[in-house]
């Protein structure tokens, strides 16, 4: 007999399957020694008061084995007499179009400017110990794209655009957790996401399709209005028609598509300054406990909204337990981000704080027409290495000293590897940026009794929350609105914003292209 149950119960009654055995018993009355198993559906962590409850739905087994697998398989067909389609990118748009495409019947071909999930590590090392930024090769461009080595969190507010628990069964397909399943927030973590990407890259193969790593689109091949192909960087063409998912930072591409008169329109878009604190601190003000927050509650988050002067200001990719990374895709640029690994273990919180920023923003930039707000993002990732002695040495500045008009006599201790140099941050950050920082701040503070901080430090800058162009295209089709065969998709084509929404927009391309080539 299966039941599922309903409970709410401490954080040391959640801890396992022999407590929750033991709580199952308790609630449906049958013996202990009946109960084959205990799976958790959905799990949330209620921190609202002094007393912290787990809340689980669970899936209790009595006298019956459970199901071999906890998550929903999906099966791949050979596609290898298929017909081709070329999909430029391998972050999650670009890797679920693939595997969609195969679903569906299409021979995926993907082309990647960067390497494989695994040597990219070699460069993103080189960034923290010689300061060089592989502008091919780095956290942003490479297998599993930004997402592969910014934290592997999966959640998302675009439970409307398409199915969630299909992209989540998916990564468990391919060796994520199955606790992705039931978690509110999911998450894989930076360590255990790129062998995900390596077994998703070997199912494409497996299914016949085609990798190419190391191979850049710098160009169309456009026949009468319909793009028939791209020319890449290694001399060689591929043709049929493109699934384009190149990720918020292919600035190449929006300048290519823009020289080319291919309809791009300039993305609002958001940017501030990565926020850290010490873990610590931020496990006693979310759990109200002083000192360690015990062996069975996790690192604690939070997520802070509010409006300053008509723009949002917020937290975003919030990171507990994690690293501030440094994420620039080349040179002249400080860019900072966040990650996790999988036990979000380490001493340090961190979070983006940053302000919603329109093109309307700053007229001066208004010459660049729709790259205007590519063009401000450039500009302002140029100012943090400046500030930061023309490295990838970060400016930043103590919470507090920030907030209260204080020249920081020094900083904490910090997860940012590359190094951190004290810099009074509104000095260079615009002053339509940092007034709204430092109210919304201010209003964080005031919300949360301890977050206002010199404990904590902001580190410059956090530029890359979402595209900053949009690649237009049709509501229906999904094709592009003028050039026929260009499906732009996910991220960096302005209609996706983190893992999951990219990867549900790669299988949404994929799904309106076998429509129309099937």
């Amino acid at each position: 007999m299966i039941h599922e149950l309903q409970v709410r119960i401490l954080p040391e009654e959640a801890a396992n399957e022999q407590s929750l055995k033991r709580v199952a018993s308790h609630e449906t009355g049958a013996d202990l020694q009946d109960i084959k198993a205990v799976r958790v559906l959905k799990r949330s962590i209620d921190a609202r008061q002094r007393t912290i409850y787990i809340n689980l739905l669970l899936r209790i087994f009595v006298n019956e084995e459970p199901e071999e697998l906890e998550y929903i398989p999906t099966e791949y067909k050979d596609v290898s007499a298929g017909r081709p389609v070329i999909v430029v990118g391998a972050g999650p748009g670009g890797l679920f179009a693939a595997l969609r495409l195969i679903e569906l019947g299409l021979r995926p071909i993907v082309l990647e400017r960067g390497k494989n999930v695994r040597d990219r590590k070699k460069d993103i090392a080189l960034i923290s110990r010689e300061h060089t930024v592989n502008p091919e090769s780095n956290y942003c461009f490479g297998e599993g794209g930004a997402g592969a080595f910014s934290d592997g969190k999966l959640y998302t507010r675009s439970k409307k655009r398409g199915s969630v628990e299909k992209i989540l069964n998916v990564f468990c397909q391919h060796g994520a957790s199955p606790t992705i399943l039931s978690d509110a927030h999911p998450h894989i973590g930076t360590d255990k996401l790129p062998q995900v990407i390596e077994n998703m890259r070997l199912q494409i193969l497996k299914s016949g399709g085609e990798i190419h790593f190391e191979t850049r689109v710098d160009s169309f091949i456009v026949n009468s209005n319909i793009l028939e192909g791209v020319e890449t960087n290694t001399g060689k063409s591929f043709f049929g028609p493109i699934i384009l998912a190149t990720g918020h930072s292919a600035r190449d591409i929006y300048s290519y598509l823009h020289q080319q008169k291919i309809q791009v329109e300039a993305k609002g878009t958001a940017l501030g300054v990565r926020l850290e604190h010490p873990q610590e601190l931020i496990d006693s003000i979310q759990y109200h406990r002083k000192g360690s927050r015990g062996e069975y509650l996790p690192a604690a988050e939070y997520s802070f909204v509010t409006q300053v002067e008509k723009r949002g200001v917020y937290s975003f990719c919030m990171c507990p337990g994690g690293f501030v990374v440094p994420a620039a895709s080349g040179p002249c640029q400080v860019v900072v981000n966040g990650m996790s690994p999988s036990n979000r273990g380490s001493k340090w919180a961190n979070a983006g704080i940053v302000v919603e920023v329109h093109p309307e923003d700053f007229p001066e930039y208004a010459q660049y027409g729709e790259l205007a707000m590519m063009k401000f993002q450039e500009w302002l990732e140029e100012q943090a290495w400046i500030n930061g002695g023309k490295q990838q040495i970060a400016p930043a500045q103590r919470m507090s000293d920030f907030v209260f008009h204080r020249t920081s006599a020094d900083l904490p201790v910090s997860s940012y590897s590359p190094g951190l140099t004290i810099s009074p941050l509104d000095v260079w950050l615009p002053s339509f940026i940092s007034s709204r920082l430092r109210e919304g701040l201010r209003h964080f503070g005031r919300s949360s009794n301890g977050f206002l901080s010199n404990e904590a430090q902001l580190i410059g800058v956090e530029t890359r929350t979402s595209s900053p162009v949009r690649i237009l295209r049709d509501k229906e089709t999904f094709q592009h609105v003028t050039l026929k065969g260009l499906y732009p998709c996910g991220e960096g084509a302005g209609y996706a914003g983190g893992i999951v929404s990219a990867a549900i927009d790669g299988e949404r391309c994929a799904e309106a292209l076998s429509q129309t080539f099937i």
